[in-house]
């Protein structure tokens, strides 16, 4: 394979290592948890591509010798994103409870009024 063909998982490279960075370079948490939605979404590009088969076709019985692509990766990622947008749900309402009870939503200030107190 080419260059070209590994092109999915470079860009799963990419997205994971960027994801990776915002979640440990920034003390915000709404950026931490845009950070883990961006490793979360180079995890969906990877099992999709590795789901995809060159030349391949949904897996329907034509009763012709035929070269068929696995849905599983696919079925996998779609309950996979529900999951996402609930658990991203629930760390965006603990921020705001967060932002509620300290005043802020930077680690470190958080950090320094816990150990004020």
């Amino acid at each position: 394979m080419t260059l070209a063909g590994h092109f999915p998982y470079w860009i799963v490279v990419v997205l994971m290592m960027v994801g990776f960075y915002v979640v440990i370079s920034h003390g915000n948490l709404v950026k931490k948890i845009i950070g883990l939605n961006v490793f979360q979404v180079s995890v969906f590009v990877f099992y999709i591509a590795m789901g995809k088969v060159e030349g391949g076709t949904a897996p329907i019985l034509t009763g012709q010798p035929e070269t068929f692509s696995n849905p599983v990766p696919h079925v996998l990622i779609l309950t996979a994103i529900v999951v996402g947008v609930a658990t991203t749900a629930l760390g965006l309402a603990l921020v705001v409870r967060i932002r509620a009870a300290y005043g802020t939503i930077e680690e470190d200030e958080i950090e320094d009024q816990e150990t004020e107190g």
